[in-house]
């Protein structure tokens, strides 16, 4: 029976991929990756770890109001953050809001300008 190994990239739809990469690359701190070969559509690639997000600039069929305010009750994708204090006082600097996670756990919950919800966790 065949079995999953490793998650290799996380693929999210944004509209505007200037505001995207700045939520990317300014509050989350990631550069852009050079192995995104060209596409028939914008987008781009962030290593994290092991793995990637791929940002893709394509008409994003699900609704993107009236989603739960909690991101951990939404469909996400969850990563490690080194300093996650730190992320937080820059989330709070920048008026973005977020949810702390409901387990009691170093872990918050935010969404990207899309509505991407992504839940931050406290490790390495």
């Amino acid at each position: 029976m065949p079995r999953l190994t490793r998650l290799l990239h996380a693929s999210l739809l944004v509209s505007d991929l200037e505001r995207a990469r700045a939520f990317y690359e300014g509050m989350l701190g990631l550069a852009p990756s050079p192995a995104r070969p060209e596409m028939s559509f914008a987008g781009v690639w962030y290593d994290v770890g092991a793995g990637q997000i791929h940002l893709l600039v394509l008409p994003n069929p699900d609704p993107v109001d009236d989603r739960p305010e909690h991101g951990g009750r939404d469909r996400h994708t969850a990563f490690a953050v080194a300093d996650w204090e730190s992320l937080r006082q820059a989330l709070d600097a920048a008026g973005i809001a977020y949810t702390l996670s409901r387990s009691g756990r170093r872990a918050l919950f935010v969404r990207d300008p899309d509505g991407n919800a992504l839940e931050l966790i406290e490790g390495e």
